[in-house]
C-alpha cells in the first residue's frame, strides 16, 4: 500500500493494518520529511486519543491530514504509533 499527496508518496508498506476502513502505517514506511507535527488532537470512543501531522508536499500544507495514536486503548494496540490518512491523501495498492 502507498499513501500519496500532491503527487509525492509519503507512506509505503506491505504490512498496513486495517481498522475501520483506514490502512495504518506501520512508523518505518514513512516519508518524515512530508509530516509535520499538529497540535491537534480527537478522541475515538474505542481507540483513545489521536494525535495528527500536517502532511507538507512542495511547501504546500494539507492541515491534520495524518493520524495516529501514541497511546491506544488495549482494543487497538496494534495500531501504536501507525499512521492512518485522510483530507485527499490517496492510498491505495
Amino acid at each position: 500500500m502507498k499513501a500519496e499527496w500532491n503527487g509525492t508518496v509519503i507512506a509505503r508498506s506491505d504490512d498496513t493494518v486495517v481498522v475501520e476502513g483506514n490502512h495504518y502505517f506501520p512508523p518505518g514506511s514513512l516519508v518524515t520529511e512530508h509530516l509535520a507535527p499538529s497540535s491537534a488532537t480527537s478522541v475515538c470512543p474505542w481507540k483513545g486519543t489521536a494525535s495528527y501531522y500536517d502532511v507538507v508536499v512542495d511547501g504546500e500544507v494539507n492541515a491534520g491530514a495524518a493520524w495516529y495514536y501514541p497511546q491506544p486503548s488495549e482494543a487497538a494496540a496494534q495500531i501504536a504509533d501507525h499512521v492512518a490518512f485522510w483530507k485527499g491523501v490517496t492510498v491505495s495498492a
